[in-house]
């Protein structure tokens, strides 16, 4: 028979089934018997110690003091056997013996094993009862009626509590009944054989009481442990749903990367700090990773997510002593919140020390993390408008070349200011044709007018002048960008159409592509579809990119390809500062490259920025590429491009951005208008 510790166990909240259900209710029958034999033992005592002395009334001292010595015995072994420790099956009540520790070797036996034990101990305390025919002569005494009272009673008692497991009471009241019916059977008169008679109907009677009973414990037990079970299964059910929605809780308000606040978490937290806060000065940080996207180019994005995670748990650790906010933003960008009461350190101190830490904060990065931090300090604030200050300084900070932290300050905040009133004005200023397009000419060597760059401008009604970047910048943080570049494309194909008007069509016009509009917008297609809607000829126009965005392969090589096959030049601008300039020429679709101004400025005075040029000019030779100096401001930069045979030039002192028919006006010499 296999022990019960050797049965699987049903997973919380899962259905009992039969047989393990069938355990349960074997284990609180034996638990039952044992109950009501310990209950039963004392009365039994009783009883025996009143036999002894009826039959030491009797004249039969000895025999009665040998017949319950003999039911003390077996009395005191049954209640050994009731106190047996025993392991309970799983999802049953342990009694106070089985949560005892227990080595034994009985204690290791199943329910079954104890049962019989029960079993065959009540048998033994029934043959003893049985032996009381000998204190009564074969219940032929006078005494009989006392005995025969006594065996009827005690074998009822046994039967009413012994309700649990039948075989127990069945097997303690069929020696003494038996023995009583055989006896007075034998005795020979009809008085005594009626009795005989009677004693078997009473044991019949008895037998099936028992048998009853035992059923009917079994059916409540059974109904009472389904019911146990049920309520377990609506209880983990309830914890369950419980977990899950404090699972689904914590998803909607903290990052599944990081595990810190995402941005609507952040910002619900961080509003309900801030007006807790009363009049404390609030210091509200947010730092972004430099150059994160390399991390992601040159090691893989798992490796990006690892140091994203590392750094979410560094800066979570930096700032613990703070009692901060912590979240991440997006991306690579992280935001703090905490209080500048007077016990924490100043808020230079904390971000000078993320900055010259972060280095420390990942173990899965080979080369030196490094952060820009832009902090906005202040009291009574909304959050939103904290965030905004923040990320005004940490722009900024990163302008100025990143590994360092910046505050939001008056200078700031008039920039601020001008960023948003450009945002909000973009648009209108588009469909009202306030965004236009000045030209500026590249010129031959000799003079003569080679092609034209179209340079944004923007007169805004209240700040002046937008510079091109600021446009671009709003615009792509506006959802603006294609629409943006739509509209450039509008002005450089009216402006080419207003050329050949002039019959000036073997001038091209070039336009500039950020790496942002490369990156994000399908170029070609868009560029391809204005020139066809404006009748256009694709080799009227020139596209200039930087080096970053030729290096590329991933995102701009198919686009670059599509618009070099259907004749749109591409140049490199600002040609040398990139780092891997000589890189960005291995492909086939690069027709003209721009030499920084940086490598103009002075090079009359400048021997290494002349062998430079020279290089760069023979390159250009050598691969059939055209070269142009960008960033001529004096006669002595021109007379030294000339020297070094450079075929093409641009600048201010040959001519500044001018709508172009004020350009036409002034170069209309060269043209030979």
């Amino acid at each position: 028979m296999s022990s019960l510790s050797d049965t699987a166990s049903p997973a919380p909240g899962e259905p009992l089934a039969e047989p393990e259900l069938q355990r349960i209710v074997r284990y609180e029958q034996m638990v039952a018997v044992r109950h009501s034999v310990l209950t039963a033992i004392p009365v039994n005592l009783a009883l025996s110690v009143a036999a002894a002395w009826m039959a030491h009334y009797a004249g039969k001292t000895m025999l009665g003091l040998g017949w319950l010595g003999l039911s003390v015995v077996v009395n005191l072994l049954r209640a050994i056997v009731c106190r047996m420790p025993c392991r309970p099956p799983s999802g049953a009540v342990p009694t106070q013996a089985a949560r005892a520790p227990a080595r034994s070797w009985w204690a290791t036996r199943p329910v079954e094993w104890h049962l019989s034990a029960s079993w065959l101990f009540g048998l033994a305390s029934g043959l003893v009862w049985s032996a009381v025919a000998v204190l009564c002569e074969g219940y032929t005494s006078p005494q009989t009626i006392f005995y025969l009272t006594v065996v009827c009673g005690i074998c009822a008692g046994s039967v009413t509590h012994g309700i649990a497991y039948g075989r127990v009471p069945l097997a303690f009241i069929t020696p003494p009944l038996l023995t009583a019916a055989v006896c007075l059977g034998l005795a020979g008169d009809v008085e005594r054989r009626m009795l005989a008679l009677t004693t078997l109907l009473y044991l019949g009677a008895l037998a099936r009481s028992a048998f009853q009973s035992e059923a009917a414990f079994r059916h409540g037990s059974q109904l009472r442990n389904e019911a146990t079970a049920l309520a377990q299964r609506l209880q983990h059910a309830h914890a369950a749903s419980q977990a899950a929605a404090l699972e689904l809780q914590f998803r909607a308000t903290h990052d599944p990367l990081t595990r810190l606040l995402n941005r609507d978490g952040f910002t619900d937290a961080a509003a309900q700090r801030l007006a807790a806060a009363g009049d404390r000065e609030q210091c509200l940080l947010l730092l972004d990773l430099d150059s994160f996207k390399a991390i992601n180019d040159v090691f893989g994005h798992a490796a990006g997510d690892r140091v994203l995670q590392d750094v979410g748990h560094w800066l979570d650790g930096e700032t613990a002593p703070l009692d901060a906010l912590v979240g991440r933003w997006g991306g690579d960008e992280f935001v703090v919140l905490y209080d500048l009461c007077s016990p924490a350190p100043a808020a230079e101190a904390v971000a000078r020390g993320l900055t010259q830490r972060i280095a420390q904060a990942s173990p899965h990065h080979s080369g030196t993390l490094g952060a820009s931090v832009g902090l906005c300090v202040g009291q009574g604030l909304d959050v939103n408008d904290m965030l905004s200050f923040a990320d005004e300084a940490l722009y900024s900070a990163k302008h100025e070349g990143g590994a360092s932290f910046r505050f939001f300050d008056h200078r700031l905040q008039q920039s601020l200011r001008i960023r948003r009133d450009v945002e909000r004005d973009l648009g209108l200023a588009m469909d009202s044709g306030a965004v236009v397009l000045w030209y500026q000419p590249i010129f031959t060597a000799a003079g003569q007018l080679h092609s034209f760059e179209a340079l944004l401008r923007w007169l805004h009604p209240r700040h002046g002048w937008i510079s091109p970047e600021k446009v671009v910048h709003a615009a792509a943080a506006t959802g603006l960008a294609q629409r943006l570049l739509c509209h450039v494309l509008a002005l450089v194909c009216a402006a080419s159409r207003r050329l050949d008007a002039l019959g000036l069509g073997h001038l091209p016009l070039a336009m500039n592509i950020s790496p942002r509009e490369m990156a994000h917008l399908d170029v070609d297609v868009l560029v391809l579809d204005a020139l066809h809607a404006h009748g256009v000829s694709a080799r009227r126009l020139q596209i200039e990119i930087t080096e970053e965005v030729a290096l590329d392969a991933e995102n701009t090589q198919a686009k670059l390809a599509r618009l070099s096959a259907a004749g749109v030049a591409i140049a490199i601008d600002d040609f040398g500062v990139g780092y891997s300039s000589l890189a960005s020429l291995r492909g086939e679709h690069v027709r003209q490259v721009k030499i920084d101004r940086s490598f103009v400025f002075g090079l009359h005075e400048s021997q290494d920025n002349r062998l430079l040029v020279g290089t760069i000019l023979q390159m250009g030779r050598s691969l059939g590429i055209d070269v142009v100096a960008e960033g001529v401001e004096r006669e002595e930069e021109l007379a030294a491009l000339r020297a070094l045979h450079c075929p093409l030039m641009q600048g201010y002192h040959l001519c500044r951005p001018a709508p172009l028919d004020d350009i036409l006006q002034r170069t209309q010499m060269q043209t030979g208008a």
